[in-house]
C-alpha cells in the first residue's frame, strides 16, 4: 500500500504541474454510479469508445487478462530452460509470476484510487499524459505502444498461418495451397475481429481463448510426458554449455523470453470494460488470470525440457 500511495501522490502532483484538465480519452464520474461518461465527448476517439463499454464483472476481466498473458508464446518456455537449466529456470519463473502479479495488482490499485478520486484513465496512453505530460506522452509512450501492437498483430497472423497450414497439411499431406493463403485467412480473421464494437464485446471470444490456451497446454504436457517415456525417447542431458560466453548469452536469451511472455498484461484498457464500482474486481480477475498462467507455464516448461532437452550448444 505504501508503494500504491506513493505512486498517487506522484501522480497527483503530475497532474497539477502538467495541466488541470482531464486528458481526452478519460473518464469521470457521472451522477450515477453505475455508469462512466467520457469527458470532452465529441473529442473521444475510437479507440477510447472501444475500452469504454464498462458492462463487465470481474469474470471478464480474468478472461481477458488470461488471454492476454497466456498466449501461444509460453511453447517457447521450454527453450528458455534450455538456456537456464532446472534451479534458475524454475527461480526465474516464479520470480516473473511474482513481480508480474504484483506490477499489475499495483497499476490496477492505482487506477482504483485515480477513479475514487474522480477521474478515470482508460488506456495507458492517458496514464502517462496524466503522468509525463502531453510531449512525452506522445514522443515516448506512443511510438512504444504502436511498435508492439503492429509487432503483435503482424506475429499473430504469421503463426495463425503457420498453425493453419500444419493442420491443412495433415488432412492434405499433397494439398497445394501455399503458406501465403493460410496467412491471408488468418488476416481476414483478425479484421474480422477488428470490426467488434467494443473490448467487451470480445469477452465469449476470450473465454473461448482461455479454454483452448488449457487444452492445448494438456496437449503439449501430455505428449512431452509420452514422449519422454517411450522407447525412442532421446538420451537426455541437462548440463549447460561450457563456454562462459554462450552460456550468458543463453541465459540473457532466456530471461528475455520469460519476461516477454508474462508481460503482456493490459491493465487500464481491460480495467475499463468492468461495470463500476472497480474496487477488488481486478485482484479476483488477476487471481483467475494466474491460476491459468501457473499452471500452463509451469507444466508446458518443465515438461518440455524434461523430454527434449534443447541441445544449448546451438541456441
Amino acid at each position: 500500500m505504501g508503494s500504491c500511495k506513493l505512486l498517487i501522490n506522484g501522480l497527483n502532483e503530475g497532474r497539477k504541474a502538467v495541466h488541470s484538465e482531464i486528458p481526452n480519452g478519460s473518464a469521470k464520474l457521472g451522477n450515477s454510479t453505475d455508469d462512466f461518461q467520457p469527458t470532452q465527448s465529441r473529442n473521444v476517439d475510437a479507440g477510447a469508445l472501444f475500452v469504454l463499454e464498462s458492462k463487465g464483472t470481474w469474470v471478464h476481466a480474468g478472461y481477458h487478462l488470461t488471454t492476454s498473458i497466456a498466449a501461444p508464446t509460453l511453447l517457447s518456455l521450454p527453450f528458455a530452460f534450455a538456456g537456464l537449466g532446472w534451479g534458475p529456470g524454475i527461480l526465474a519463473l516464479i520470480v516473473g509470476a511474482a513481480v508480474s502479479f504484483y506490477s499489475y495488482n499495483l497499476l490496477s490499485k492505482v487506477l482504483e484510487e485515480s477513479e475514487i478520486r474522480g477521474n478515470r484513465f482508460i488506456r495507458f496512453r492517458d496514464l502517462s499524459r496524466d503522468i509525463l505530460g502531453p510531449a512525452w506522452s506522445v514522443l515516448v509512450i506512443a511510438p512504444l505502444q504502436i511498435i508492439l501492437c503492429v509487432g503483435a498483430v503482424i506475429g499473430s497472423i504469421l503463426l495463425g498461418g503457420e498453425s493453419i497450414k500444419i493442420i491443412y497439411l495433415l488432412y492434405f499431406p499433397k494439398g497445394s495451397l501455399q503458406l501465403y493463403h493460410f496467412v491471408i485467412m488468418a488476416g481476414a480473421a483478425m479484421l474480422l475481429l477488428s470490426q467488434l464494437p467494443s473490448f467487451h464485446s470480445l469477452r465469449h471470444i476470450n473465454l473461448v481463448s482461455l479454454i483452448t490456451c488449457l487444452g492445448y497446454s494438456t496437449c503439449v504436457v501430455s505428449g512431452a510426458i509420452y514422449t519422454g517415456h517411450s522407447k525412442n525417447a532421446p538420451k537426455r542431458d541437462y548440463s549447460l554449455s561450457s563456454s562462459p560466453s554462450i552460456k550468458l548469452f543463453n541465459a540473457f536469451s532466456s530471461l528475455s523470453i520469460i519476461a516477454t511472455t508474462y508481460g503482456n498484461g493490459i491493465i487500464p484498457e481491460i480495467q475499463a470494460t468492468i461495470a463500476p464500482p472497480t474496487s477488488g474486481k481486478m485482484f479476483k480477475g488477476l487471481l483467475i488470470c494466474y491460476m491459468v498462467v501457473v499452471s500452463t507455464f509451469f507444466s508446458v516448461a518443465a515438461s518440455g525440457y524434461w523430454a527434449f532437452d534443447i541441445c544449448t550448444t546451438n541456441i
